[in-house]
Formats: C-alpha cells, sequence, structure tokens
C-alpha cells in the first residue's frame, strides 16, 4: 500500500488514534517538525501493547516517546565518542605495526606479499590493496595532511593514510594480515585474534549506525560475540542454552569495550550510561526500567561489569 505525505495535524491524530496521549499538541508539532514523524516513530515499539495490535499502552504520552528518541540520541553520543577511540587506537597500532615490519611508503606497505598467504584471501587481500590505494588516489589532492605528504614526498605513509580510512576499511585491513601481525595487534588489546576478529565487525557496525544517528539502542547484530568471562560472572540467564544478553546487542558491545578501553574510559562511559538510564526511567511512567533495558539487552546488574 503507498505511503501518502501526512500533514503535522494529521500525525498527531493519527498517534492519538493509536492510543498515545498527546499533552500540548503545538509543541508535539513543533518536535516533530525538527525532528521528523518517521524517526521519533521508531521509537513507538517499547510502548506499544504488542507490535501486531501497534496501539500504546495505557498511560503512554508523546512527552516518553519523545524522551526514548533524546535518550537513544545520548546513548549513542556516548558509545560514538568510545568508538571512536578504538577506532584511532587500531588505525595507530595498525600503522605502526606494518610500518615498522614493512616501510612507510605505500609502494612498500602495500605490497601484496606482506599480508596473508591464505589462497582462500586471494581476492580479498587484492580488494583490500586496491581500495587503500583508491584513497591515496582520492585523497591526494583533497585531505589537508596527505597533501602536504604528496606534494613534499611523493608518498603517503600508512600512519598519515589510516587518517582517511574508514574503519570498515581498517577492519578489513586486520582480516588480511599475516598471522603473526594479527597476533602482535591483538596481545597490544589484550585479547586474541579469535576475539578480535569477533569484536571488530560488530564494533564497525555500530560505528556506522551512530555515525548516521540510526536507532542504536534497540539494534541487534547478525553475528554474535563468543561467550565470555562476563557472562558467568555476572550471571547472564540463559534460554535453550545460550546467554540471552552480551551476544549480539549493546550488551555484547559493551563487554567488547570493557575488553579494548582503558579501565578509566570504560569507567566513564558506564556512568555516563547509567546517568541516561536512571534519567530515562524518571521520565517513563508507562513502563518499567526493566522492559528498557530488556529491550536494550542489557542485564538488570549491567553495572557490575565495571569491576567484574
Amino acid at each position: 500500500m503507498e505511503k501518502l505525505f501526512k500533514t503535522l495535524d494529521e500525525q498527531i491524530e493519527i498517534l492519538k488514534e493509536k492510543g498515545l496521549i498527546i499533552e500540548e499538541e503545538e509543541e508535539a508539532k513543533e518536535i516533530l517538525l525538527r525532528e521528523n514523524y518517521f524517526f521519533i516513530n521508531g521509537y513507538r515499539v517499547l510502548l506499544m501493547n504488542s507490535y501486531a495490535d501497534k496501539t500504546f499502552v495505557v498511560g503512554a504520552t508523546f512527552h516518553e516517546l519523545y524522551s526514548i528518541f533524546l535518550f537513544d540520541r545520548s546513548f549513542r553520543n556516548i558509545l560514538f565518542k568510545n568508538l571512536l577511540i578504538i577506532e584511532n587506537q587500531l588505525k595507530s597500532i595498525i600503522s605502526y605495526q606494518l610500518s615498522k615490519k614493512y616501510g612507510y611508503r605505500d609502494k612498500d606497505y602495500l605490497n601484496p606479499k606482506n599480508f596473508t598467504s591464505d589462497r582462500t584471501k586471494t581476492r580479498r587481500v587484492k580488494d583490500v590493496i586496491e581500495k587503500m590505494k583508491r584513497q591515496i588516489r582520492v585523497n591526494g589532492t583533497h585531505h589537508m595532511a596527505t597533501i602536504h605528504y604528496m606534494n613534499n614526498y611523493g608518498y603517503i605513509p600508512l600512519w598519515v593514510l589510516v587518517k582517511v580510512l574508514s574503519f570498515g576499511i581498517v577492519c578489513e585491513l586486520y582480516f588480511i594480515l599475516k598471522p603473526e601481525d594479527q597476533i602482535a595487534i591483538a596481545e597490544i588489546f589484550g585479547v586474541s585474534t579469535t576475539y578480535l576478529e569477533n569484536f571488530l565487525p560488530i564494533l564497525s557496525n555500530y560505528r556506522n549506525l551512530c555515525a548516521h544517528e540510526d536507532i542504536v539502542y534497540e539494534h541487534r547484530t547478525e553475528k554474535g560475540i563468543p561467550n565470555t568471562i562476563y557472562h558467568e560472572k555476572l550471571e547472564i540467564p540463559k534460554m535453550d542454552d545460550e546467554y540471552i544478553y552480551g551476544k549480539n546487542d549493546i550488551f555484547a558491545v559493551l563487554i567488547i569495550l570493557k575488553y579494548l578501553l582503558r579501565e578509566d574510559d570504560f569507567r566513564m562511559m558506564m556512568k555516563e550510561i547509567e546517568y541516561e538510564i536512571e534519567k530515562l526511567d524518571g521520565i517513563i511512567d508507562s513502563v518499567p526500567v526493566e522492559k528498557i533495558l530488556d529491550r536494550m539487552g542489557v542485564p538488570n546488574n549491567y553495572m557490575e561489569l565495571i569491576d567484574a
């Protein structure tokens, strides 16, 4: 069925027909105009009786709906700045490792011989190298740092190139490294190569969601992380022999960041998240905070992760 344009008044009526209480209609219309009905309505599930009938629970208000929207914005910003820390560290460590071992000129560090000899990854190696060369061509005349090196030295060192590489490309780069280089990089983060290979695609996925202001708090990834010591320490419940939290949800991301962030950074992030959750809990009356946490994939004792 075709989706037709709806005026602000019509948008308000649709929400009211579904049982949402609109306290101040003019204010609500101004918010819908500024923030987009489609985006705000994307947070309605938490306040609905069921996804099937699409009606709101008794007492649900527009203020609550908008508060969930604002909560996700704040949560997304907290997550994003910490994901950027990991992104920067990964870029720095990889560029240092490869430059030290293979050279700092792009013709040296992009030599196919520097990467895995696994024949099943031959095409992948070629693709990643080509993506990096394309970034050198494009940014050699567009980005200040790369322009400087191209004009003055005729090449772009890897520690400069990583500045213009996406997190996704850097993750792909890790996957095509020689095993000994993967191990050396993973050891700096204090994890195994298996863990880092599992962690990176998930971080990249959430990083892109954050960058594009998509819904983050209830997002689930296609693949999950392995069972960790933190699932056991926090006594995460199981269903069908599988942990119900911390596999492909927000709590999984928090577990990953527990491994990769410095202790002080992780503690600060968790305190900021706790503040936002408690603030939302003080606003939302129509559903309990436990429902919010469950929707996020976060256990009630999530703060124990700090000292676990």
